[in-house]
């Protein structure tokens, strides 16, 4: 069994954040791939052989059952007690990391794969603007200031007047990145797309709104999702076992304001009559009535 949770807890907390990176990223390559060699170790983070030895002894010397080593393989497995005592191994967590090839939430490190599982991610545009502008925007909202900015909308709006906000949040939709801010010009809060800002310049004067006043992002919903009715019941189970869902329901808690996002992102057959192609929208809504007022945009 692994030392006293307490004991290690409190050891962990007064640990480098580097060292416990190293020893997180052994549990995961422990437990996801069976194996973890001082090798990996040491090309992972560009430390010394020794250095990685002593990564590897401190991990044992914390959760003593956890690993074993094999002389044949000239690498530690994981025991059949094994118990994670410093990394989270949740899928959720720990496939954007092989994804993105992350040791942890720190970096990119070259093109080998560090976890020697190939992954492969769909070559999405960036959509963003420079990082001058991106700057400026982030800078704004970790600053709690005004933001003035030139803005290409697809509304019928002339771009070429500066538009003055108030930043308080990034947004991710799946597909691009978003600010969420109050608009001077409008008197709401609204999303802008941080690829359509075309010029941006932090100002002086303090931002007067912040998260706690906007209503759509402080509140949530939860959104309830089912298979289309059109699949042939073989696929709506197995759509159900796909997305965990328990009760024949696939619940979701969403911010209001991230609703119609969420809805785009899984592809969801938002029309009344449910008359899109069952094969490419295999979700519909079960409780639109509760849900449509807080995105009809999304539910045209």
């Amino acid at each position: 069994m692994a030392s006293s949770g307490t004991a290690v807890e409190k050891i962990l907390k007064t640990m480098k954040w580097s060292t416990r990176q190293r020893l997180q990223y052994i549990e995961v390559m422990a437990f996801y791939c069976g194996l973890v060699s001082r090798n990996d170790v040491a090309r992972a983070f560009g430390v010394s052989d020794a250095a990685a030895t002593k990564d590897l002894g401190l991990y044992g010397r914390l959760a003593p059952d956890n690993l074993i080593y094999k002389q044949g393989l000239f690498g530690y497995v994981p025991g059949p007690t094994f118990q994670a005592i410093v990394a989270d191994l949740s899928p959720a967590t720990v496939l954007p990391m092989i994804a993105h090839n992350l040791t942890g939430m720190s970096g990119p490190y070259g093109q080998t794969p560090i976890y020697g599982i190939p992954a492969h991610i769909l070559p999405i545009p960036a959509r963003l603007p420079d990082q001058a502008i991106t700057a400026q925007v982030t800078r704004a909202v970790a600053q709690r200031r005004k933001l003035r900015l030139h803005y290409r909308s697809l509304s019928d709006r002339n771009s070429d007047e500066a538009r003055i906000i108030e930043p308080h949040s990034l947004a991710h939709n799946g597909l691009r990145w978003h600010i969420r801010a109050y608009s001077e010009e409008t008197f709401d809060f609204r999303d802008f797309v941080l690829s359509r800002i075309v010029e941006a310049q932090m100002l002086e004067p303090a931002a007067e709104s912040s998260a706690e006043f906007d209503e759509e992002w402080v509140e949530t919903l939860v959104l309830q999702l089912v298979p289309h009715p059109d699949l042939p019941e073989r696929k709506r189970l197995n759509l159900l076992i796909d997305y965990g869902a328990e009760g024949g329901v696939i619940t979701i808690e969403v911010r209001r304001a991230l609703l119609g996002y969420l809805l785009q992102q899984l592809g969801v057959d938002t029309t009344a009559d449910h008359s899109r192609n069952p094969n490419a929208y295999q979700l519909v809504v079960a409780n639109r009535a509760e849900v449509e007022p807080f995105a009809e945009w999304a539910f045209r």
